[in-house]
């Protein structure tokens, strides 16, 4: 741990059931029209029309944005930020995943302080002045984007995932309203609830832990560890739901005041350049770099051992460390996560990206806060390693 650390976290928290009705009273203290920023999935499945009600009835405007279709691009914020200035609103929304949420802190920092998003990567420009309000509402139990001051954008002009990462990217308020994730399919829940279970990991393996973080992450992992197959094979249980809802709001505090790792410095060049959803690459890197990192983690990872084995409490952290390994190579079986190669991506593409990915990877800075930092070398074996990565066997990385 350094000397101090600094906690932050939105100055406002709504959790819980039927929290989605709050929207109306926290826009209302904070601007008088809204833009609300979110996708064509969320229309149909009534959240815009219900969010919209909502402002209505607390004397709140509200335009809308449904530009988001996969991964928030330098495009969807430069649209979003045209109509939040032409239907002159105050105030900003984001309803769904974590593409909507990251999509609408771009838009409030830009509004007040000007310029390019990518302006804004490793510090180079500084958010120094107030960025409007922006109300953010999950639909899925796996960013975490609703409590963080991080944003990744994709640079469509070079497809690297700007990972962006400053204060005043925080979200003011964050409504987590677990029913809005009763709508989540099953691959989503999936996918989304490995990406929360890294968030938590990675969080607590950190270099820049500290106690904060850590009771965050450990609760977030004993939370999703225990709900994630609940929900995943019955999506209406709400009481898995609110559980995962919950864990991935702690992650998301705990990874924002400490950092994520390895996992999200690989992930982030795979979802640039083969456009795979960040949940997912997460998901199927997590137990490579688990494996990779294990040595130089124990007693972090017997923690996560003994959450997975509760009535294993007396193993040794050598032992509980490897179950902590092997858990997660199950759940992401039992969860039906794909291989780089499972999910389609071209392996003699794959080959040639791979000094790229390395480079952008280490380029984030994520890959120096593991427990095991990397060289360009151990991450592209890495990226190879994973490309046909083996869920059931005992080992596959050196």
């Amino acid at each position: 741990m350094e000397d101090y650390a600094v906690f932050r976290m939105p100055s406002t928290i709504n959790y819980g059931r039927n929290s989605f009705e709050a929207l109306g009273k926290e826009a209302a203290e904070r601007g008088n029209k809204a833009l609300i920023v979110s996708d064509k999935i969320m229309e149909k499945l009534g959240y815009i029309s219900e969010g919209r009600d909502y402002l209505t009835q607390a004397g709140i405007e509200s335009a809308v944005y449904l530009g988001v279709e996969s991964e928030p691009t330098d495009i969807y914020v430069q649209e979003a930020l045209e109509l939040f200035e032409k239907e002159k609103c105050d105030v900003v929304i984001s309803i769904g995943g974590g593409s909507c949420i990251d999509t609408a802190k771009a838009i409030a920092i830009l509004v007040t302080n000007g310029g390019y998003i990518g302006d804004y990567m490793g510090g180079n420009k500084i958010a120094d002045k107030k960025p409007v309000p922006h109300i953010a509402l999950p639909t899925t139990a796996g960013t975490g984007s609703e409590a963080t001051d991080v944003t990744i954008i994709t640079n469509t002009s070079n497809d690297v995932k700007m990972m962006i990462k400053q204060p005043a990217f925080m979200p003011d308020v964050a409504i987590v309203d677990p029913l809005l994730t009763i709508s989540s399919p099953q691959h989503v829940t999936a996918a989304t609830g490995i990406d929360a279970l890294s968030h938590a990991v990675e969080a607590f393996i950190s270099k820049r832990s500290h106690p904060m973080t850590d009771s965050m992450a450990l609760s977030a992992m004993k939370l999703i560890v225990e709900n994630i197959n609940t929900a995943y094979q019955n999506g209406e249980n709400l009481e898995a739901r609110e559980c995962m809802a919950l864990g991935s709001l702690q992650a998301g505090i705990a990874f924002s005041n400490s950092s994520v790792c390895l996992v999200h410095g690989m992930s982030r060049p795979i979802g640039a350049l083969f456009h795979v959803p960040h949940g997912y690459s997460n998901a199927m890197l997590l137990p490579a770099i688990l494996e990779y990192s294990r040595e130089y983690a124990v007693k972090r990872l017997a923690d996560l051992g003994r959450i997975f084995s509760p009535e294993s409490d007396d193993l040794s952290d050598e032992v509980a460390a490897d179950l902590a390994v092997n858990s997660v190579k199950k759940l992401c079986m039992d969860l039906k996560i794909p291989n780089l190669s499972g999910w389609g991506i071209n392996k003699e593409q794959f080959e040639t990206a791979i000094n790229k990915m390395a480079s952008d990877a280490l380029a984030s800075g994520s890959p120096a806060n593991n427990p095991r930092v990397p060289t360009q070398s151990e991450i592209e074996e890495l990226y190879n390693a994973c490309y046909e990565y083996n869920f059931s066997a005992e080992s596959n990385v050196g």
